[in-house]
């Protein structure tokens, strides 16, 4: 039995062109000198920054936690034991308060950096200083929550 000849194997078809959608555009084209060829730059679509998103998160947080300080401390006043969970609950919400800031403002740096020509463009400024600012207030209201509460116990 004689196995009859293959013919030759085909090239594979032509690399298809990128999506109409314009995911890849260029951005420039700059022409390579001597030569019949050109550089293209595609162009980089900006990104939500990451830091910035954080920043918001942590400082909804703080100010969630700070809503428990002013809780246990009122509800625990009058019994001695609010000084100390509300004083508990007062650092955790500083700490990610001022985890809030720290981000925020490192968060704020890095989208004024960025969206160089062929970089990744980074936005989301507001995001960074709605973290700032909800850091800041829910890490202020723990501490006057906690000073209330001392006032408040002290007083019983």
């Amino acid at each position: 039995m004689t196995v009859p000849p293959q013919p030759p194997a085909q090239y594979p078809a032509a690399v298809p062109p990128p999506p109409p959608s314009g995911r890849w555009q260029p951005e420039r084209v700059d022409a390579m000198p001597g030569t019949d060829f050109g550089l293209v730059q595609l162009r980089v679509e900006p990104i939500t920054s990451g830091l910035a998103i954080g920043s918001l998160l942590a400082g909804i947080g703080s100010i969630l936690v700070s809503m428990l300080v002013v809780c246990f401390g009122l509800a625990g006043a009058s019994e001695g034991w609010g000084g100390w969970v509300a004083g508990a609950f007062t650092l955790l919400s500083v700490a990610a308060g001022g985890g809030a800031v720290a981000i925020g403002v490192v968060s704020r740096r890095q989208i004024r950096r960025s969206g160089q020509t062929g970089q990744v463009r980074f936005t989301g400024a507001g995001l960074g200083m709605a973290g700032i600012v909800c850091g800041s207030i829910g890490a202020g209201i723990a501490l006057l929550s906690l000073a209330l509460t001392l006032v408040l116990q002290i007083s019983v």
